[in-house]
């Protein structure tokens, strides 16, 4: 025989499921202002700080102090149809026949994605004129397969890791 509280303990284990709400940062349709930034010169800067750390592969200097990245060359493009922030990010190597050019980008682009906590789209570009191969370089550092095989070379994730790693 069944006692009335085992009665209403056999009924609630019939439970409804229950919905958890995802945070803005996992919605792809989240507004700038969801994601925590108040405008697009808020994301710009934050954008900026992110990029401003890196540090040269050849220097001892970060590339904010080689002009190498600069506030002007982050843009927030019209966001995609499902509302993903479009991000554009020029940068300036120091020479035209920069050699490291290609391992800059790389960092801006892997410091971006690993610093921000929501989707975004990246187009990363050298400055129009700045580099001897420029297109090239631009579609290597946005071809996602490239990427790839770049970041599962040992040596060449060291590297990156270390030029994009915050100062303790």
């Amino acid at each position: 025989m069944l006692s009335f509280f085992s009665k209403l303990s056999l009924n609630n284990s019939q439970k409804l499921p229950v919905e958890v709400a995802k945070p803005a940062y996992m919605d792809k349709s989240a507004s700038l202002q969801e994601l925590g930034y108040k405008d697009n010169n808020d994301l710009r800067e934050t954008i900026y700080d992110f990029l401003r750390t890196i540090r040269d592969p050849e220097k001892p200097s970060t590339l904010e102090d080689l002009k190498v990245v600069y506030e002007e060359g982050i843009f927030i493009k019209e966001p995609t149809e499902d509302n993903v922030p479009v991000l554009r990010v020029e940068f300036n190597p120091t020479v035209p026949h920069c050699s490291l050019a290609t391992l800059i980008g790389l960092c801006i682009r892997i410091k971006i994605q690993r610093s921000l906590h929501h989707p975004a789209k990246l187009d990363i570009y050298i400055k129009k004129g700045a580099h001897t191969t420029e297109d090239e370089i631009n579609k290597q550092i946005n071809d996602k397969e490239r990427i790839a095989a770049a970041m599962e070379n040992p040596n060449l994730r060291n590297l990156v890791e270390s030029c994009i790693a915050d100062e303790e």
